[in-house]
Order: structure tokens, then C-alpha cells, then sequence
């Protein structure tokens, strides 16, 4: 067996969910790059072998920089969820606006570095964007650097992730005449990871806000919880919004799973939009994790979820410290990959390498 640390990149690395997959998987992460500070603090918090690089990759400079920062090391992957925004106003035939630079910094690195495989995730409206053909122009162009290119749409909660986040994953080998072949789903939908079952073991907060550091008060109840402790015995970023009396109130009225619609007439009016007073379900796993907006609900407490709650609804293991402002550590929870899922993709990617 060939026991070698195959060498990573991570662009758009944020506070490091992907490349979290990877290393466990057992690749090396040469380095994070970003451009917002307190996700790379958490970065290279969390990666102790890595170099976090704050670079506005649509610098002419950057690729200098970051090629210098990987020395004479050989880059095997690259990795990276390039924001897609500029795609919806341009169209595949501007490709080359200037407000898809960020997207095509990514391509650029692929051909600078040459890696034996790369992975792209984005979100999967993507696929369909003027009817597929901006998907198509990205593999073109990757196909031309003489890689095979797969592209699927794949869903967290398949892979042991207690999340129904979908994304657009793109992989590519390089000079292959395979193409690549995604990991078949671990868990089906009747054995998906709930959220009582990946949370329910963490201190209610119910008469105290918490603090960053503290201690867990149950042991663990099940494979997930047992799996995201280790052997971690310190519990982090386990601190819990003051809301506003009102607002409590507000929460207590919503079911497990409910929301708005469920609140009596005239409760609730400051929020009337589709997810306002939105509970999370016991017994399902959670909808997307949000950035922070305050509008989803802990499904049995009356507050937001901490961000551990949302970190272990991501699949970030308990070690995983978020550092930063509150606002800071929701966003960075928030815009992460869900580590199990980057995982099996690491572990698939693996079979291809030489």
C-alpha cells in the first residue's frame, strides 16, 4: 500500500471545511488561501502543517505569491468553492468578465500547478444556470488543460452529514481515461442523521449563556455524537444568543419542525417571510446552515443554535475551534463544506492517484 501524504491546496478555503475532509482522509494541507482574515485565523488554527495566505485572488500578483509560498513542494489537488456570482449576470459567452475572475482563478491554478486531481464545489443552481451552458464552458475549459471532468450533484445528509445541504462538485483527473466515479451514498434516507441525534448531547444553555470554553454535562448518546467528541473532552464555541424576552416568547409557540405558519394570529408579525420562526426538526436533519441570520431555531430550545450546534450539523468535529467575533464564527460555520462530506470525495479522489 502506498502510505504517502499526497500534498493540497484549498482556495477559497474559508475556515477550512474541505480541507478538514481531506486531512482526515490522510492528504497533507500545503496551505489556505482567502481573503477574509478571521477564517483564515481559524484556518491555520485548525491545520497546524498549513500556511494560511490572505490573497485576493484576482491579483495578478497572487499565483506569484502562493507559488512561493509552496516552494518546490509538488501540489497533488487542488481544492476550492470559487464564488459563482458574476456567472448569473454575464452569461457563458463573458466568461472572461471581470466578475468571474474569482472563478477563473481557479482554473488558473489548475494550469499553473499541473495537480494529478482537483475539486470544485459550488453551489447547484450552477448546473442549470442558462440551461447548463456555464457548467459546460467550466469543463470545456478544464478539459483543455487535459484533465477527465465529471460534475455531479451530490447531498450531505447521503454521506453522514445531518444536513440537507446540496452541492455541485466538480472532479477532475488528470490525463485519465476513466472518469471519475463519486462514492456511493453511506446512509439512505431512512437512516439519515437527525438533529436530535447529532446535537442532543450538548448543554441546553436553558438558565445561562454558556461560555467558549467549557466542559460536556451528558456523555454521548450515539455513533455521531461519539464520532465528533473523539477524544476531545473540552466543549467549544458553545455559547448561546441573548435574545430579547419577546422573542423567547415568539420561539416557545413554534413546534418542533414548525414555523410561522404555526404561530397563533398576530404573533410574530415582525418576521413574515418564508423561513421566519423556522424550528429545525428533531427527527430530520437540519435544513442548509446558515451564515448566522437568526432565523432558524434550536428544535427543542428557544434560541439559535451555538455555533458547535451548527459546526455539528456540518460535521466538524468537537476539536474544531472557531475563532473570531460570534457573527465572524456563524459565517464561517455557515459558508463551510461539511467535513464528512469532503471526506468521502477525498477518499474517492485517492483511488485515482498516483
Amino acid at each position: 500500500m502506498n502510505d504517502r501524504k499526497y500534498n493540497v491546496i484549498d482556495l477559497f478555503c474559508g475556515c477550512g471545511g474541505l480541507s478538514k475532509g481531506f486531512e482526515e482522509a490522510g492528504y497533507r494541507i500545503l496551505l489556505g488561501v482567502d481573503f477574509e482574515q478571521s477564517a483564515l485565523n481559524t484556518f491555520e488554527h485548525n491545520h497546524a502543517e498549513a500556511k494560511g495566505l490572505r490573497l485576493d485572488l484576482s491579483s495578478k500578483d497572487s499565483f506569484k505569491i502562493i507559488r512561493d509560498a509552496v516552494g518546490g513542494q509538488t501540489v497533488d489537488v487542488v481544492i476550492g468553492g470559487p464564488p459563482c456570482q458574476g456567472f448569473s449576470l454575464t452569461g457563458p459567452r463573458n466568461f472572461e468578465d471581470k466578475r468571474n475572475e474569482l472563478y477563473l482563478a481557479m482554473i488558473k491554478a489548475i494550469s499553473l500547478f499541473k495537480p494529478q486531481a482537483f475539486l470544485i464545489e459550488n453551489v447547484p443552481g450552477m448546473e442549470t444556470l442558462y440551461k447548463g451552458a456555464v457548467k459546460e464552458e467550466i469543463i470545456r475549459r478544464l478539459e483543455a488543460l487535459k484533465y477527465k471532468v465529471s460534475s455531479k450533484i451530490v447531498c450531505a445528509a447521503d454521506y453522514g452529514v445531518p444536513q440537507i445541504r446540496k452541492r455541485l462538485v466538480f472532479v477532475g483527473i488528470k490525463r485519465s481515461r476513466a472518469a471519475f466515479s463519486f462514492p456511493p451514498p453511506v446512509l439512505d434516507e431512512e437512516h439519515y442523521i437527525t438533529c436530535s441525534q447529532a446535537i442532543g448531547d450538548l448543554p441546553s444553555l436553558e438558565h445561562c449563556l454558556g461560555e467558549e470554553t467549557a466542559r460536556y454535562e451528558l456523555p454521548p448518546q450515539n455513533d455521531y455524537q461519539r464520532k465528533m467528541r473523539g477524544d476531545n473532552d473540552i466543549l467549544y464555541n458553545h455559547v448561546a444568543i441573548n435574545h430579547k424576552s419577546f422573542v423567547k416568547e415568539v420561539i416557545a409557540q413554534v413546534p418542533d419542525g414548525g414555523n410561522y405558519k404555526d404561530l397563533p394570529e398576530g404573533v410574530g408579525k415582525s418576521r413574515n417571510f418564508h423561513m421566519a420562526w423556522t424550528r429545525y426538526a428533531s427527527d430530520k436533519p437540519s435544513r442548509t446552515v446558515d451564515t448566522g441570520h437568526r432565523n432558524i431555531f434550536h428544535y427543542r430550545w428557544n434560541r439559535c443554535p451555538t455555533v458547535r450546534e451548527s459546526a455539528r450539523l456540518q460535521s466538524f468535529p468537537d476539536d474544531f475551534v472557531f475563532l473570531g467575533s460570534k457573527t465572524q464564527q456563524d459565517r464561517q460555520v455557515g459558508n463551510a463544506v461539511p467535513v464528512l462530506l469532503a471526506y468521502e470525495m477525498a477518499e474517492a479522489i485517492k483511488k485515482y492517484l498516483k
